[in-house]
């Protein structure tokens, strides 16, 4: 296996700047489905050789509720959005759901799909990429069994992630959700090339 790409910091604060335009337009998104102000912010947003960002994404051993958005066209992708228990109740309870429920599963794809889609547009938007999410999955379990199920889906084994921890404030209530975006193995420097900077 071949090892990851080294990037410049001018590069990697590229691909950041991307993360936090997608998070703030990902919360206007949201905050139309739930009809009140959503603020998100991104205390931390990196572009991460695999092993350090699945790592990063948290305790294997840990519940979450993970939302995967595979991503087609011009960029092959899987966005994955991973919950903790506490967060996804949170949410839940602001959408009148049970969670744990069918319906909350629901509720979460929905928004996972609202977060998800929102920043590969903005993506696009910025890009030139031709981006086309698909339906999404939502799955609980622990977080290593969801990631290692994503990875699984990877044909094109990638080399690098990028990874957002993202907190989301709805009327005063704070959560807060991993994002994960796993590009195929020549999508970093496809993005980079589209920005100038590959």
């Amino acid at each position: 296996m071949t090892s990851p790409p080294q990037y410049t910091d001018m590069q990697l604060d590229a691909l950041r700047e991307l993360a936090n335009i997608g998070s703030g337009n990902a919360g206007t998104a949201l905050s139309g489905m739930l009809g009140q102000p959503v603020d998100i912010n991104v205390p931390a947003a990196a572009a991460l050789p695999l092993a350090d960002a699945v790592e990063a994404a948290g305790e294997p051993a840990t519940l979450a509720t993970g939302v995967v958005l595979p991503i087609f066209g011009d960029l092959d992708a899987t966005v994955l959005l991973l919950f903790p228990p506490d967060d996804e109740a949170t949410l839940c309870s602001l959408l009148g759901v049970e969670p744990g429920t069918e319906d909350g599963r629901s509720a979460l794809g929905e928004i996972g799909n609202i977060l998800g889609c929102s920043y590969v547009n903005s993506l696009a938007a910025m890009t030139g990429l031709e981006l086309e999410p698909r339906p999404p999955e939502t799955v609980a379990d622990m977080v290593g069994a969801i990631l290692a199920t994503v990875l699984a889906t990877q044909a094109d084994q990638t080399n690098l992630a990028l990874l957002m921890d993202s907190r989301l404030i709805v009327e005063g209530q704070q959560c807060e959700l991993t994002f994960l975006m796993l590009p195929s193995h020549d999508g970093i420097g496809e993005l980079l090339t589209r920005l100038g900077l590959g």
